[in-house]
């Protein structure tokens, strides 16, 4: 069951893809959790008939798990994680086709139209503008995405909740215990589930391909593929520390960051992973591109021409921090460095991102002295108001009415420390500290609001009476072959304005996705956060 403004986006989001009606029944299912179909039926007020079919849509576009018990029967759960994914589904396209050309976009293009598709019908309906030649490019094509992890098969297991799983397999692992269970068995239970769920995911990927002649391997056409958006989010992540690090140094360094990342990239296949593998620095000099000048972002003292590998380690060298060995250092870090080895440290580069995007929060909100008690709390740890006041240079006036404010929107939290054994609050030390997955957790909600509200309000100015006319009008197949002589001077304008203002929404949306895609989808590591 999702919160009212994660409830609100995701039926926004079927809404705008599968109409009002299937809207309304993951509006049901969003708002009040797992139900049956009766219960379903009961809430929506739609016909049975009718309800089925939203059932079925949501079904084959990965949106609904089922669930399964004696008790209840069988039960729906909508998969709000699937649904938010949605609003990536472009620059999945956009990924495949900058890695696989043309027919990689229209593949993924394909599979996420229909939810998932078997092999032979991707190559039937992409081929159908030229059905000699395509065919055979489709074939290549759909095998490297197969192969790479970009199409993943999918099975009976994708359409539970992993989380029933989860709780079975526990609930089996705590049965083969004897007597009372202490902590240890029960951490070591739930670390054997969910060792378990995981194996289990990994075999059911691995029916995508079988065997055609000896070693060679080909996909399978009996088996529904769907498109694997974890894979394509690791490009995201990839080009986001790209980023940051060109703003951090130069374009020089982003290069040669971005050079370690492809390096390895075929071996990244979760977000999750803390670091990625080592690779060495011939690998880095051999995903480097030709014409990028390294010397032109470093100011060297000696006029010789250089070699490429001794920039590149100077480079590996200001990105790993080495000339400050110290916790500080580590934290500001993009890379470390093991004799003739380095690897990309995933996790301390998100928490820094994560960092700057609350920080950005406080800026807006509460100003500069709301960043710098950040900052503070964050490098210092738990503090009271006192300590608070006097090391952050403001007046305890000043600082009183901030800390409450900022705890309302929960980018600091409160912590009690009692004096005595009675907790007489007046006998407590309140101490303020930076709890990052709470404040996190509440500004993806707020950032889920946000989303909502720019898609309602591209709706809004869409179904405007005039300029819905003149959409209308321009869908008519002779208006659209020739819009400037069958389209007023008024008309044009109007749609001229109406793209700018859509333009504009966009540009808003991929910023606010990319500041959830930090909180959320990188803040998988702020569950082993201290």
């Amino acid at each position: 069951m999702a919160d009212a403004d994660t409830a609100r986006l995701c039926a926004e989001i079927v809404r705008s893809v599968f109409g009002p009606l299937t809207a309304t029944v993951a509006s049901v299912l969003l708002t009040h959790g797992r139900l049956g179909f009766p219960q379903l039926l009961r809430f929506s007020r739609l016909k049975p008939r009718t309800v089925r079919a939203a059932i079925l849509i949501l079904v084959q576009h990965n949106l609904l798990w089922h669930a399964q018990s004696d008790d209840e029967g069988e039960a729906f759960e909508m998969n709000i994680d699937e649904c938010l994914m949605r609003l990536r589904y472009g620059r999945y396209v956009w990924l495949a086709e900058r890695l696989y050309g043309k027919s990689g976009a229209e593949i993924v293009q394909l599979v996420l139209d229909h939810g998932k598709l078997r092999p032979p019908d991707i190559i039937a309906q992409a081929s159908v503008y030229d059905p000699i030649k395509a065919p055979a490019v489709l074939s290549q094509t759909l095998h490297k995405l197969v192969e790479e992890g970009y199409l993943k098969p999918s099975t009976v297991l994708s359409h539970f909740s992993p989380r029933d799983k989860l709780i079975q397999y526990e609930a089996e692992e705590k049965r083969k215990i004897s007597g009372f269970p202490t902590a240890r068995e029960v951490r070591e239970a739930k670390e054997v589930a969910v060792a378990r769920l995981k194996r289990e995911e990994e075999e059911a990927e691995q029916i995508g391909m079988r065997k055609a002649v000896e070693e060679e391997l080909e996909v399978d056409d009996k088996v529904y593929f769907r498109v694997n958006c974890e894979r394509f989010n690791i490009h995201i992540r990839n080009k986001l520390i790209e980023t940051t690090a060109c703003e951090r140094f130069n374009e020089c360094a982003g290069a040669v960051l971005r050079a370690t990342l492809k390096a390895t990239e075929f071996k990244q296949r979760k977000l999750s992973d803390v670091r990625s593998d080592p690779t060495s620095f011939a690998s880095v000099a051999m995903h480097l591109p030709d014409d990028v000048d390294l010397a032109a972002g470093l100011v060297l003292q000696s006029s010789k021409k250089q070699p490429t590998m001794t920039l590149i380690k100077e480079y590996l060298g200001i990105l790993a921090s080495a000339d400050n060995p110290t916790a500080a250092g580590r934290a500001a870090s993009f890379v470390s460095l093991g004799g003739s080895r380095v690897q990309v440290e995933f996790e301390i580069i998100a928490r820094r991102l994560q960092r700057r995007v609350l920080e950005a929060v406080a800026r807006e909100r509460h100003g500069d002295e709301g960043v710098r008690i950040i900052r503070l709390l964050s490098d210092t740890g738990m503090m009271d108001e006192k300590q608070i006041s006097k090391i952050g240079m403001m007046a305890p006036k000043d600082v009183r009415p901030l800390l409450s404010a900022m705890s309302a929107e929960s980018l600091v939290s409160l912590q009690e420390v009692p004096k005595s054994a009675d907790r007489n609050p007046t006998r407590m030390f309140y101490l303020w500290y930076v709890d990052l997955q709470k404040a996190s957790a509440v500004q993806v909600r707020n950032l889920y609001k946000t989303l909502y509200n720019i898609a309602a309000r591209r709706q809004a100015e869409q179904d405007e009476p005039l300029l819905k006319a003149v959409l209308e009008k321009r869908q008519r197949t002779d208006v659209s072959q020739d819009e400037e002589r069958l389209l007023t001077r008024n008309e044009r304008e109007l749609l001229a304005e109406w793209e700018k203002k859509r333009e504009k929404l966009t540009v808003l949306e991929m910023r606010v996705e990319e500041a959830v895609f930090i909180l959320h989808d990188l803040g998988t590591f702020k569950i082993n956060d201290d």
